[in-house]
């Protein structure tokens, strides 16, 4: 199968399997799903949304969040993993919201990125399903079935988002990615992998 004939294949599927595609953490506003994205760093979005509800509670928006002690909030994240990190970056770029952007979420991945815990994932991740602005984070699962498809060398993440976003239409990466997250989770795992309960590896005939 050729390359073009493999991305029109891996467009229909999901469009397909997920033709509705919620952003899986829980979130209200730019601001929430800022501090959500962050907090699922080498944790998963499940376990995020257990957690974000007490932490909300505590602090919704950059003002009151700002206010808060670090050790409060590291113990309500502390289920993520990281949480001595996480709980600095919270509270810290709550401060920085307020001192150079009025309390609001920057629309800008320059501006995103200079805020503490915020790289270039998670800027992306705010910028595409907060914002609507054309953005392809690439998470894990990502980053494996686009190797695992051979549409990219694998090398590396940034390869991956390069190549992502040369091969599929702009106007999709917001809903794609979020795609082919969900078919990672429930046909190409990292593990446990059969290629003939996964449509598209089958197609391409992807081995163990």
């Amino acid at each position: 199968m050729k390359k073009a004939e493999k991305i029109d294949f891996v467009l229909e599927t999901l469009e397909r399997l997920y033709p509705e595609t919620p952003v899986p953490l829980d979130h209200k506003d730019p601001y929430t799903l800022l501090i959500a994205v962050l907090l699922s760093a080498q944790c998963t979005d499940v376990r995020v949304n257990t957690v974000t509800p007490a932490l909300f509670e505590l602090a919704d928006n950059p003002k009151t969040m700002a206010k808060q002690d670090t050790e409060e909030v590291r113990v309500i994240i502390r289920p993520c993993g990281l949480s001595p990190t996480k709980s600095k970056a919270i509270v810290n770029l709550s401060k920085l919201l307020m001192e150079h952007h009025n309390g609001v979420v920057p629309k800008s991945f320059e501006e995103l990125e200079k805020l503490p815990g915020v790289g270039h994932k998670t800027a992306s991740v705010v910028m595409a399903q907060a914002f609507g602005i054309p953005a392809f984070p690439v998470d894990t699962h990502i980053h494996r079935l686009m190797k695992r498809w051979k549409l990219t060398n694998g090398k590396s993440v940034e390869q991956t988002e390069k190549d992502a976003k040369r091969l599929f239409p702009r106007e999709l990466w917001n809903k794609l990615h979020l795609q082919i997250i969900f078919y990672g989770r429930e046909y190409s795992p990292a593990r446990g992998f059969k290629p003939e309960n996964s449509p598209i590896d089958f197609a391409f005939g992807v081995k163990v």
